[in-house]
């Protein structure tokens, strides 16, 4: 049976006329403002709206286990919201001990005829699931939800585990108004404490608060007591060109530095890079791999061991690797690395191979260093600290001429000195056994760039022949090579499905290796621009950079990762026979980005009976901050449209 009890109205009636969105973002306790209001105007496209929360977390005087208090107050704006409503707390355990959860509550309220109606969720509902072997997960969904309701939940978590302090999402799915958390901590635990995503706290303070925790035989500690909190979050919203949503979500993280005792000795848990250097190097896993010898004879004949040319050496080397050994698709960067397996089975994870690939150039004399690396998908390292977990993926590093080139042996189209996509993020730990570990940039070694050169001749009977040339460099190339090589045929046919008015023979592709740097390819196109009586209207521009603006957020506060920078060329000549003329042609356009980041240039020239069309395009950074959002998103809007509506108006004489 539902639950009801009428509530009073906190807001005269007068002020509803005028304040329709008066939310109580200050405490959990639902107004009338809360209920009555039906948008959130700072954005539109919201389906929920976070107005409060709260957290607490603690060391419990008694017990002394670490203790986490969570309340929410959340608008469901319309049906696309009602998803906010199931709640699910994940709790985590190992074989000694587990976290629990208590003082669930959860309530929906509605207004109905003018009343406030309170709708309580029942133990009942409340379901607990195993997940994995760490996790379980407690699951609830709130009553009686409709477009409108507010609902309010809250829950603590009693957990055994001071070295996983919790920490707190600012930021979310979901806007909101106000987020806080509150932490006390004991003077005998030091933790790293990070602030992540770049939004900054409008609270952030800390005191000493003296014996707050007492323990056996007059011991005692001092806590630090701290506020932190943000209002007016934005909803973190993902869009194309970005890396994991965890580099920018807004939180607080905390990693547990080190721990002293009552008896005064401190045991040390984050370490330094000194140390983690020595655990890597007698590692039993990635330490004894990278210490395996190796004979060259086994692999090679001796023209190449003999091989004077270091970089001659190192590329044959690489291919070798490259061509032999698969990647099974697994990462493990720290486990089951065993290039005996990889030998026997031609096939292993990450590690392996780039390890294979390591002590092969290492028996060559050729100064190589192995480099540890978070993937695009992973998210950044944690820089001021080691933390060990934060890297999933291992590469090499060679030093040739005072050149190095990074090197990743797991994908075959590759070329030498290019790592996959996946692994531009920024930065990579290179681990130096004898000098120490230091960080590198992890950048493409050369700028990408596509170029195309398209010839057309109208003809007399209207149809427009011509031939188009291209030739892609860089990741625009092996994104290429892969489509053409995995499926020859699937190309050639999405190569003619390009427009259904073209028709596409006589393709020729020049790429016959495939870990060549360069793709190119030439074909004949037959064109039937569309004919009105004595004018022809023709889009010069039949290949599209970008078929869409991929930026439609109002605002994006986190940066635009394109992971390298490229230059799009595309160059066509319309050569008429003389019973035309050129009625109207492309007008000439420049824009830059600021600080010349980037730039686009359409150059329109009639040159006797043919037309020169020229569009360029360049992105001169990897990465831009946020604040050129809305000038890429305006340099895009203005590429798609010249792209897509770009005219040429022919007539008849």
């Amino acid at each position: 049976m539902i639950r009801k009890a009428l509530l009073p109205l906190v807001l005269l009636l007068s002020c509803q006329n005028f304040a329709q969105e008066n939310y109580n973002s200050e405490t959990i306790i639902v107004t009338h403002g809360d209920i009555s209001a039906t948008t959130f105007k700072k954005d539109s496209t919201a389906n929920a709206l976070v107005i409060f929360e709260s957290g607490k977390s603690y060391v419990h005087r008694g017990e002394y286990d670490l203790r986490t208090e969570k309340k929410i107050k959340i608008k469901i704006l319309n049906k696309s919201g009602f998803d906010n409503a199931n709640i699910t707390i994940p709790l985590y355990n190992n074989e000694r001990s587990r976290e629990k959860v208590k003082d669930i509550f959860a309530t929906t309220y509605n207004e109905i005829d003018g009343e406030i109606v309170r709708t309580k969720l029942k133990e009942e509902n409340i379901f607990e699931e195993k997940y994995d072997e760490n996790h379980t997960l407690i699951k609830f969904t709130l009553p009686n939800i409709k477009e409108g309701s507010v609902i309010t939940y809250g829950y603590k978590i009693i957990s055994p585990f001071m070295f996983k302090y919790h920490g707190w999402h600012f930021q979310g799915d979901l806007p909101k108004l106000y987020s806080e958390y509150n932490t006390s901590i004991p003077a005998n635990w030091t933790y790293h404490i990070k602030l992540v995503g770049g939004k900054k706290l409008s609270v952030n303070e800390s005191k000493i608060e003296k014996k707050c925790l007492e323990m056996s035989y007059g011991a005692s500690a001092d806590c630090s007591e701290s506020i932190y909190a943000m209002k007016d979050i934005p909803a973190f919203i993902e869009e194309d060109y970005t890396t994991t949503r965890d580099n920018y979500l807004a939180r607080i993280e905390y990693e547990l530095e080190s721990f002293q005792g009552m008896d005064g000795v401190i045991k040390h848990y984050t370490k330094t890079w000194k140390d983690v250097d020595k655990e890597l190097r007698t590692d039993k896993e990635i330490g004894k791999q990278l210490k395996k010898t190796l004979d060259l004879e086994d692999y090679f004949d001796a023209s190449l061991i003999n091989e004077k040319d270091e970089l001659k050496k190192a590329k044959a080397i690489y291919n070798f690797v490259q061509t032999n050994y698969k990647w099974n698709g697994a990462y493990n960067i720290f486990n089951d690395v065993s290039i005996k397996d990889l030998q026997k089975n031609k096939s292993g994870n990450v590690s392996s191979i780039n390890i294979l690939l390591h002590n092969l150039l290492k028996e060559a004399n050729i100064n190589v260093k192995p480099v540890l690396l978070s993937t695009r998908n992973n998210g950044f390292p944690t820089t001021i600290y080691p933390v060990l977990y934060d890297y999933n993926y291992l590469i090499a590093q060679v030093t040739i001429n005072n050149k190095d080139y990074l090197l990743d042996a797991t994908d075959e189209y590759l070329s030498f000195g290019t790592i996959p996509f996946r692994c531009l993020n920024q930065y990579g730990r290179l681990i130096d056994f004898k000098n120490g570990s230091k960080w590198i940039d992890l950048k493409a070694n050369t700028i990408s760039r596509v170029f195309y050169n398209v010839t057309l001749d109208l003809q007399e009977n209207d149809m427009t022949r011509g031939s188009v040339n291209s030739k892609i460099t860089g990741y625009h190339a092996l994104n290429l090579k892969k489509k053409y090589f995995s499926n020859k045929n699937g190309y050639i046919e999405k190569l003619d499905g390009l427009n259904e008015d073209l028709e596409v023979t006589n393709l020729t592709i020049d790429c016959n290796n495939k870990t060549s740097p360069e793709f190119k390819e030439s074909y004949t196109i037959e064109y039937f621009p569309e004919d009105t009586g004595d004018n022809i209207y023709l889009n010069p521009f039949f290949i599209t950079f970008f078929d869409e603006n991929p930026f439609k957020l109002q605002e994006r506060s986190y940066p635009i990762d394109f992971g390298y920078t490229d230059t799009y060329y595309y160059a066509v000549k319309l050569n008429l026979p003389e019973a035309y003329t050129i009625a109207e042609a492309p007008k000439d356009l420049k824009m830059m980005l600021p600080n010349n980041a980037g730039q686009f240039m359409l150059s329109s020239k009639q040159m006797g009976k043919a037309l020169v069309l020229n569009l360029r395009i360049s992105f001169k950074e990897s990465i831009y901050p946020p604040e050129y959002y809305p000038y890429l998103k305006e340099f895009m809007n203005n590429i798609v449209d010249i792209q897509n509506n770009s005219l040429v108006v022919l007539r008849k004489k």
